[in-house]
């Protein structure tokens, strides 16, 4: 992180990692909770190591905030960096403490931090990280950032297909009668991020995967619409083949603009479990 205007963000963003360091941004690990140990995400515990100690550990994982020395250190590297101010964008307020943390050790800090709090998880954190490093890029300063990611939110759509309810349940998101008899049914759910809020709310459920898919990639691209070039994510909770595949057919029906792939981090994948999958992105303008 150098230069006179540091961008930053935390580890649930899902951003690939050849953009975060094309972009230089930077990141501070939240956490996960396994059993005895506290494993810093992305430091300690890679996505691909958390899935594969999900399908063989029997004690399911949790989520924590960044530490204060966690989140003090990374604006210190900034500063150190030669940064003047600094840009902070945070998981939703409505799922972590992560932004209040952020503000909090952001008012120690001797430069301007602006802390921006991205009503959402993963890529909807994630795309509006991009859309302020690009700004950044072009020469703009850290409000012009600020503003970009808020253009971007206001125009965000996520919606998530779950291939189970067992990690929902497992996390606490849903109460156990619910889950009980959704189980019994095997129902695949789907929820989307409401980005005023910056909670989850549930939109309808299938029977069958396949339904669920098609409910799911139907219910994005009508809620994301027409405009101007598309930012499309796709993120896959450990699986690849059937994502790669799908993106795929979203480049054949929809010609986004551009159109990431990436595995869905810890800290969603403790929620959403293996086999999810999560459409994210916005449009810039009509």
């Amino acid at each position: 992180m150098t230069g006179p205007i540091a961008l930053l963000t935390d580890s649930s963003c899902d951003i690939p990692q050849a953009l975060l360091e094309q972009y230089d941004i930077g990141i501070v690990p939240l956490g996960v909770i396994w059993g005895d140990e506290t494993l810093r995400d992305r430091v300690e515990l890679s996505p691909e190591e958390f899935y594969r100690r999900l399908k063989t550990d029997p004690r399911h994982p949790t989520s924590s905030q960044p530490t204060p020395a966690d989140m003090q250190k990374v604006y210190r590297q900034a500063i150190d960096g030669g940064a003047k101010e600094i840009v902070m964008l945070s998981l939703s307020s409505g799922m972590s403490g992560t932004f209040r943390l952020a503000e909090q050790i952001g008012r120690q800090m001797e430069v301007p931090v602006h802390v921006v709090d991205a009503k959402g998880p993963t890529m909807s954190l994630g795309w509006q990280v991009l859309a302020a490093a690009r700004i950044r890029e072009l020469g703009g300063n850290a409000l012009e950032m600020v503003a970009a990611a808020a253009k971007a939110r206001a125009r965000m759509v996520q919606v998530v297909c779950l291939d189970t309810l067992d990690f929902l349940f497992k996390g606490g998101r849903i109460g156990g009668a619910k889950h009980f008899i959704g189980s019994l049914l095997n129902l695949k759910p789907i929820v989307e991020v409401n980005h005023q809020t910056g909670t989850v709310e549930s939109v309808a459920q299938a029977r069958t995967r396949k339904k669920s898919i098609e409910t799911f990639l139907g219910r994005f691209f009508e809620l994301l619409g027409t405009g101007r070039k598309k930012h499309v994510a796709l993120l896959h909770g450990d699986a690849e083949p059937e994502a790669r595949e799908l993106a795929e057919r979203i480049r054949q029906e929809h010609a986004p603009d551009e159109l990431l792939v990436n595995l869905t981090g810890p800290v969603m994948g403790i929620h959403t479990g293996p086999g999810a999958l999560s459409l994210c992105g916005y449009t810039e303008e009509e």
